[in-house]
């Protein structure tokens, strides 16, 4: 139980102290009360400053930029990472990105010079070169950029394909390619190749890329952005053109190759006929040289012969070898008799009257 004792010390209109059993005075309901309020206030004044403090502190990053407004006007513009500070509940923040972004662009249709329709996919990657020119022309906003960046893009595609041919378009696409030259002669202009002679040679020519690159050199800095690659990922054909151009790219090897056949069987005909003619002439050549030896030889062969039997003892032998000869070429078949009448020369000369 707690004692009551009459606090005169201070007047009679104090009232009376109350005590706790241990002697320590007891705290009233109304000290409890104002201790409380004091530090309610204390903690919501805490809380404020914090609140003010965090709202004045900026935080910039490595890969940002930071656009202080007042009353919406831009004041100055944060390029540097760290910390700094604006004035709380009257400037406001605006954050850029400051790295290279990756846009990737939907794919679309483009008509080649040749009337040929080609399916293009590309991406584009870009990045904010002035954050104020950025923040006036696109409000601070990336997707404002990308759907200028597809516009500008697109209709500088559009505009470089529908001044080439298909086929251009599709060697153009790397910026090389494989062709056969002379080692003497060899120009390629404006993608259009001269060839002559039958070297392969890989050459470079103006990728599609680096086309449409110079188309949209001169409009990129008009947002406070810069691109810097746009690349092709893929040309395709629509899916109801790439049957007939199959059709068509088939027909055109085949005729291709049957020219080649053509040409090969003609070249052919032109080695044998060629080769036919040069045995003809050797054939020929060989045997007048074969005719012109025998008769030489029987040139010899007689002049051998007239040296031989040039001698009149020698004559009468000569003729009767001949007339041997003579009967011998005469008889034929299994009878070898022969029959001569008297005033035969060959009997002539075997009586030795000739």
């Amino acid at each position: 139980m707690a004692d009551y004792e009459q606090n005169t010390s201070q007047g009679p209109n104090q009232g009376y102290e109350r005590y706790n059993s241990d002697g320590t005075r007891k705290k009233e309901k109304g000290e409890k009360k104002g201790r409380f309020g004091l530090k309610l206030v204390t903690t919501v004044i805490v809380i404020a400053a914090l609140i003010v403090l965090g709202n004045s502190m900026v935080v910039t990053k490595q890969n940002q930029f930071k656009l202080i407004r007042q009353f919406g006007r831009v004041q100055r513009i944060v390029t540097e990472a760290g910390l700094s500070f604006k004035i709380p509940f009257i400037e406001s923040v605006d954050t850029i990105p400051k790295e290279l972004l990756l846009y990737d662009l939907p794919a679309s249709d483009v008509i080649t010079s040749d009337k040929k329709t080609m399916i293009v996919d590309s991406y584009v990657l870009w990045h904010v070169t002035d954050p104020l020119k950025f923040a006036q022309t696109l409000s601070c906003s990336v997707s404002n950029a990308e759907g200028r960046i597809d516009a500008i893009v697109y209709n500088a595609m559009k505009n470089t394909i529908s001044n080439m041919k298909q086929d251009e378009v599709i060697r153009s696409r790397d910026g090389k390619m494989t062709i056969t030259v002379d080692e003497e002669s060899s120009d390629v202009t404006n993608n259009d190749l001269v060839l002559s002679g039958e070297t392969e040679q890989v050459v470079e020519i103006t990728s599609l890329t680096e086309e449409i690159m110079a188309q949209i050199n001169h409009v990129e800095n008009q947002y406070g952005i810069e691109i810097t690659v746009v690349d092709v990922k893929k040309l395709d054909l629509p899916d109801d053109n790439k049957q007939a151009v199959y059709t068509r790219m088939i027909s055109e090897r085949e005729n291709i190759a049957a020219q080649y056949t053509a040409e090969g069987r003609s070249e052919a005909q032109m080695i044998e006929n060629t080769t036919d003619k040069e045995v003809a002439i050797m054939l020929s050549d060989a045997e007048a040289k074969a005719e012109a030896t025998v008769a030489e030889g029987e040139a010899e062969y007689m002049r051998i012969l007239s040296a031989a039997y040039a001698d009149p003892e020698k004559m009468d032998f000569y003729s009767f070898v001949r007339a041997l000869d003579a009967v011998k070429a005469g008889i034929s078949g299994d009878d070898k008799t022969i029959i001569l009448s008297d005033d035969s020369p060959v009997a002539q000369i075997f009586n030795g009257q000739y």
